[in-house]
């Protein structure tokens, strides 16, 4: 492994605002920073009051302009809510603004509600058009000369794009297209070995990646104790169980009994689904990031931790930064 990254949905806790969220996220992308992390990616969401970062080229915005170096990105951008052409004007802009700093990564799903979907008026096509837009999007950060449509700024930027997915299908085209590929086993680890093992034995070398890049996904709740760490953890368990049954909402306060609060038919679909996971302190992390970093021998491992209290989930990410340190080798 080369690397270790944050995953950050800007999650609001309850008993705040967005604005406390997005502060969260600042200050945790400094920390980071000054930890050693290798990249802070947001992602995309729509329509939930408890993830923040539905703008999200201004949330990255924000954070690279309160950072120095870290690589500040999407993780991801999700393709079919935008025209390539949009995207590549954004991120070309935040590329021209924070040079040699952004990264892009793209997903296929539309990451909401059909009713959202209309709502960010996109057409709600049957054919599945996402390779031919990202085949689009790196035309527009290349060279493109003579072309009659330009991305400004954007042309020549060369923003990175790393392919995202939680199935084979992203796998495939980014072996394809020889683009870097990040895993979702954060929150479907169902096919990451087999998507792993498909991505390097058919990736074929590219103008943008002369080897197999694969980026894994894994939640992360450290403390000083274990038992401090699950119960830090119960928050994040309790917002995906109530998402899972419809109800979604802010990031909830910690609970010491949350398997007494979620359904047992549901709880186990939720510690499923959250599987992929590192919860304890430094010495249960360390065992666990051994288990993880030995079956799936990323290149690069980025975390993703929803804990409600913000100095804690910085805690929490400190403490990793520890452990990874010693288990990281140079690129």
């Amino acid at each position: 492994m080369q690397h270790f990254s944050i995953l950050d949905l800007a999650s609001v806790p309850e008993g705040g605002t967005a604005a406390d969220a997005l502060k969260g996220s600042v200050d945790l992308a400094r920390a980071a920073e000054r930890l050693g992390y290798h990249r802070f990616w947001l992602a995309e969401h729509h329509n939930m009051v408890g993830i923040a970062s539905a703008a999200t080229a201004v949330v990255i915005g924000h954070v690279a302009g309160a950072t120095s170096t870290i690589r500040v990105g999407a993780g991801g951008i999700m393709l079919p809510n935008h025209s390539p052409l949009m995207v590549a004007e954004a991120f070309g802009t935040l590329a021209t603004l924070y040079p040699g700093r952004i990264d892009l990564g793209l997903g296929r799903a539309p990451g909401t509600d059909q009713l959202t979907m209309r709502a960010l008026r996109r057409n709600m096509q049957a054919e599945d058009t996402f390779p031919q837009d990202v085949v689009e999007l790196l035309g527009y950060f290349g060279a493109n000369e003579g072309g009659r449509v330009q991305a400004v700024p954007g042309t020549g930027t060369g923003v990175p794009l790393t392919i995202l997915g939680s199935s084979l299908y992203g796998a495939q085209l980014a072996a394809y297209l020889g683009l870097p590929y990040a895993f979702a086993s954060h929150f479907a680890p169902a096919a990451l070995d087999e998507a792993l093992a498909i991505y390097r034995s058919s990736f074929r070398p590219s103008e943008y990646l002369k080897r197999p890049h694969a980026i894994v996904a894994a939640g992360c709740f450290a403390a000083e104790t274990d038992d401090e760490a699950y119960f830090l953890r119960s928050s994040q368990l309790l917002a995906f169980a109530r998402l899972r049954s419809g109800q979604p909402g802010k990031l909830p306060r910690p609970v010491r009994d949350v398997a007494g609060e979620v359904p047992p038919a549901l709880m186990r679909q939720v510690e499923g689904a959250l599987g992929f996971s590192a919860t304890g302190g430094a010495e249960t992390l360390e065992r666990r990031f051994r288990e993880m970093i030995a079956r799936t021998q990323p290149d690069e491992l980025i975390l993703t931790g929803a804990i409600h209290d913000p100095e804690k989930r910085v805690r929490s990410f400190e403490i990793a930064a520890e452990v990874l340190q010693g288990l990281s080798v140079p690129a």
